[in-house]
């Protein structure tokens, strides 16, 4: 967690639960719940970079959504500026969301492709702010397109005329077109080829510097999220299992699971790459209907004692960078 005073957001235990219907032969059998979220906290402070990531299934995607009421919360807090929004009316989230905003993981999909560019960045213009002239709206449109690299020619041009690394610059202009204080990125650059990632990754740094936006960074692979971030927070079945400071993080990881995902980022030296040892992860990611006892981490970790089948581990601090779930860290 972070140690700011007056965090921009601050989440305490937040829990996302979905009631399953049960699959059996018995139509009696009680409905299952799947725990995507269980319990996770964390602070945001402006300007600040948080990168989550673990891998696909850990609730990566359902916390950013919860966070804006997308989906939403079983139990838990979700303090937006000090004011208090589980359970609060949709007018209440609808005057939040002037100021969250979302970038989504498929550029494509993500636009309307009855709209031109123009309605597409001008939407949420309408939306919170109709009172505006269309003059205003459409000078404000042009001037986002330049901020992130596209050009007034293309103005009038529908979704499917442009790449996937140009739809995705318009899906970052759409989310800054109200001039937000956190933008929620859920595994923006997956989908684009690595140079694309590249260049993406540089405008939302480059962007977040100019305009001082808070980013919730979210990917599966550390590598990306290493370029962005300034603390990150890694998941595993919808728990926190490791929160740390960037250095800290790669220089020293403290959690095994951690220590898996480090492993497997690729080394563009061949000599280095063929020396390293890959700590290999046994089995699969067990199912979140039906989670291991304990630390939800122990049936696949190589380090595990008994006290990880009887305990679940607390998210504690470790040192002055970071927090580790695990009762050997």
């Amino acid at each position: 967690m972070s140690d700011i005073q007056s965090p921009l957001l601050s989440v305490r235990d937040l829990q996302v639960h979905f009631k399953v219907r049960h699959d059996g032969p018995w139509p009696w059998a009680p409905d299952r719940t799947l725990k995507a979220v269980d319990g996770v906290s964390f602070d945001l402070a402006p300007g600040e970079t948080l990168g989550i990531v673990g891998e696909s299934g850990c609730g990566k995607s359902t916390l950013a959504r919860a966070c804006l009421n997308l989906i939403p919360a079983t139990s838990g807090s979700i303090l937006w500026q000090g004011k208090e929004m589980c359970g609060a009316s949709e007018q209440a989230w609808l005057a939040v969301r002037r100021d969250v905003q979302m970038i989504f993981q498929d550029p494509l999909a993500s636009l309307n492709p009855r709209m031109t560019i123009a309605q597409i960045i001008a939407e949420p213009l309408r939306t919170h702010h109709p009172e505006l002239p269309q003059v205003e709206v459409m000078a404000r449109v042009k001037s986002m397109m330049q901020k992130v690299g596209l050009t007034e020619q293309q103005i009038n041009r529908y979704p499917h005329e442009f790449s996937g690394g140009q739809c995705q610059r318009i899906g970052i202009a759409r989310a800054l077109i109200l001039s937000p204080k956190l933008i929620i990125c859920d595994e923006p650059v997956s989908a684009l080829d690595v140079s694309i990632q590249a260049q993406i990754i540089n405008l939302l740094k480059d962007l977040q510097a100019e305009m001082g936006l808070a980013l919730i960074f979210i990917a599966h692979d550390l590598a990306v999220v290493k370029h962005i971030s300034r603390r990150i927070m890694v998941m595993y079945l919808g728990h926190e299992m490791e929160v740390a400071q960037k250095q800290a993080l790669y220089a020293q990881p403290l959690h095994p699971y951690t220590k898996a995902l480090l492993s497997a980022i690729p080394i563009p030296d061949p000599k280095r790459e063929r020396a390293k040892v890959i700590q290999l992860l046994q089995g699969d990611l067990p199912s979140p209907i039906n989670p291991p006892s304990g630390c939800v981490f122990r049936t696949r970790c190589p380090q595990a004692v008994e006290r990880c089948a009887q305990e679940v581990p607390a998210l504690r601090q470790i040192n002055a960078q970071a927090q580790a779930a695990c009762h050997l860290s």
